[in-house]
C-alpha cells in the first residue's frame, strides 16, 4: 500500500447522500470500509471530485417507485440501505485515488459508486481514466455504457435507417454513436424542442414531430409510454424496436395492434445490468466500462452536462433537479 502524502485521508467516516423518504434526502455520515491487505484484498481509498445524477433511475429511487419485485435487480454496485429507503444510491463517481496499490495512487478513476465524498472499494472496482478524458466529463461513463449495450442489442448495420425516440442523456448518446456508423441515417426525436440545440451540437438530425417512416431500427429511450407508441409507428417491415426505457412501477400500455403483426416487428428489451449474450464470450463488465470511457474523448459530449451544484447543496437541490429540471440532461455534483 502507498499513501499520497499531499492528499492522505485519515478519516474513517465519510459524508454521503441518502434518500430518506419520498422526495426527501440528507447528507449523512457514513463509515468507510476497512482497508484490505494482500493481493486478494487490495483496496483503494478515493477522494471524490465529481459525481453525476442519473435523472431517470435516480428519480424513481427518490420517489420510492422501484417495484418490490425489482429490489434485488435494481441494487447499485455499492448501494447501502434497502429500497424504498433509507438508501444510498448512485453509480457515476469520479475521484482521485489517495490510498492503495502504488500503480493507482494519484490516478483519477471512475467508479460505480453513489454520491459520497470519500470511499473505499476493492482496487478492481475502479477504472483509470484515459489520459485525454477530462474528469468533469467522465461522469457520463455509466450512461455511455448503457448506450453501448443498447446498440449491441439493436445490432445496427452500415446504411441502416435508425430512429431514436427520447433525447435524454442515454438517447442522445445512442443516436450519436449510431450516427458514426458509415451510411446510417439517424433521426433524433423528442417532443421537447429544447433538445434540438443539443442534438445539433452532436451533429444529429432532430425532429419534434416525426411522421411514419420505414426504419430498420428504432430505439425508445424517452421513459414515457407515449414515446413507445411513437417508436412503434416508426418501425418498418421486419424492423427491430429496442426498449431502453425503465418505467419502475408504472403500468405501460403498448399498442400492439394495427401494423405490429403484419410488419412482423420485434420488440426487445435492453438493460445495462446484463451484457448482451452474444458478447459474453469476448466481453466483461470491466472491458465494457473501459470502452465507454474511451468513447467519451470527444469534446462535443460536454453539451450533455447541463447543470452543476456543490455536494453540500444536494438536500435542497435534488428535488429541483429530478422534478423540475425538464431541461436538465446530466447534472454534475462537485466535491
Amino acid at each position: 500500500m502507498q499513501r499520497d502524502p499531499e492528499n492522505s485521508n485519515t478519516e474513517t467516516v465519510a459524508r454521503a447522500w441518502w434518500v430518506t423518504g419520498a422526495g426527501k434526502g440528507e447528507i449523512l455520515e457514513t463509515p468507510l470500509e476497512p482497508a484490505g491487505d494482500g493481493e486478494a484484498g487490495e483496496t483503494v481509498t478515493v477522494q471524490a471530485l465529481y459525481s453525476g445524477i442519473s435523472r431517470g433511475t435516480e428519480s424513481l429511487v427518490f420517489h420510492g417507485r422501484v417495484p418490490r419485485s425489482e429490489y434485488t435487480a435494481m441494487r447499485a454496485p455499492f448501494q447501502a440501505g434497502e429500497f424504498p429507503w433509507p438508501v444510498k444510491y448512485g453509480y457515476a463517481n469520479v475521484g482521485k485515488v489517495i490510498e492503495g496499490p502504488v500503480e493507482l495512487v494519484g490516478q483519477t478513476v471512475f467508479c460505480l459508486y453513489p454520491h459520497q465524498d470519500y470511499y473505499r472499494v476493492p482496487a478492481s472496482a475502479v477504472t483509470p481514466l484515459p489520459k485525454d478524458l477530462p474528469a468533469e466529463r467522465a461522469i457520463l461513463a455509466a450512461n455511455m455504457e448503457t448506450a453501448v449495450n443498447g446498440l449491441w442489442d439493436g445490432s445496427p448495420a452500415v446504411g441502416d435507417r435508425i430512429a431514436v425516440v427520447g433525447l435524454g442523456v442515454v438517447g442522445l448518446l445512442v443516436a450519436w454513436l449510431a450516427s458514426r456508423i458509415p451510411g446510417t441515417r439517424v433521426t433524433a426525436i423528442d417532443t421537447n424542442p429544447e433538445r434540438q440545440t443539443v442534438a445539433e451540437q452532436l451533429g444529429l438530425t432532430f425532429s419534434a414531430e416525426p411522421t411514419a417512416d420505414d426504419h430498420d431500427l428504432v430505439i425508445h429511450a424517452s421513459g414515457h409510454p407515449s414515446g413507445l407508441e411513437t417508436a412503434l409507428g416508426l418501425a418498418g417491415q421486419e424492423a427491430t424496436l429496442i426498449e431502453m426505457s425503465w418505467y419502475g412501477d408504472q403500468l405501460v400500455s403498448a399498442p400492439l395492434g394495427a401494423a405490429f403483426h403484419p410488419r412482423r416487428l420485434t420488440l426487445k428489451s435492453s438493460q445495462v445490468g446484463q451484457i448482451v449474450p452474444s458478447r459474453v464470450p469476448r466481453w466483461d463488465y470491466r472491458k465494457r466500462l473501459a470502452l465507454a470511457l474511451e468513447l467519451l474523448s470527444e469534446d462535443a459530449l460536454d453539451a450533455l452536462i447541463t447543470g452543476e451544484c456543490r455536494f453540500e447543496d444536494l438536500p435542497k437541490s435534488m428535488a429541483r433537479i429530478l422534478i423540475d429540471g425538464r431541461e436538465t440532461l446530466c447534472h454534475r455534483v462537485v466535491y
